[in-house]
C-alpha cells in the first residue's frame, strides 16, 4: 500500500524551528517529486515548497529564506526544515507525491498523507 506520513509538527513560539517529516512506504521514493503543502483554517490549501527526483527545489515566495526542503531516498524521507517561524505559519502541513514528472507547487499530486499541525504561537 502507497502511504506518506508525517510527522514533526506541533507548538512553537514565533521565531522557533521545526522540522517536518515525510515518510514513504509502500514504492521507491527516487522516482517520485515530493511536494510540502499548507492548509490554514478557512484558507485554501497551498504550496510551500517542492523536490524532484533528482534533488531540485523550488519555494513559495511567502517561505523563501526560512524554509529548506531535502530528501534521502534511500530511507525514503523528506525534511522540511522551517526556520524564523511566524503565526501565519500555523497550519496543517500536509506531504504529496508525483511519479515521473517534475515538482510543482500545484496541488496536481496523486498521493497525499494526513497532515501533521503546527502552530505557532506565544
Amino acid at each position: 500500500q502507497l502511504r506518506l506520513v508525517e510527522s514533526g509538527g506541533g507548538l512553537v513560539q514565533p521565531g522557533g524551528s521545526l522540522r517536518l517529516s515525510c515518510a514513504a512506504s509502500g514504492f521507491t521514493l527516487n522516482s517520485y517529486a515530493i511536494g510540502w503543502f499548507r492548509q490554514a483554517p478557512g484558507k485554501e490549501r497551498e504550496g510551500v515548497s517542492c523536490i524532484s527526483s533528482y534533488g531540485s527545489t523550488n519555494y513559495a515566495d511567502s517561505v523563501k529564506g526560512r524554509f529548506t526542503i531535502s530528501r534521502n531516498n534511500a530511507k525514503k524521507m523528506v525534511y522540511l526544515q522551517i526556520n524564523s517561524l511566524k503565526p501565519e505559519d500555523t497550519a496543517v502541513y500536509y506531504c504529496a507525491a508525483r511519479a515521473f514528472r517534475p515538482c510543482v507547487l500545484s496541488k496536481d499530486y496523486n498521493l497525499w498523507g494526513q497532515g501533521t499541525q503546527v502552530t505557532v504561537s506565544s
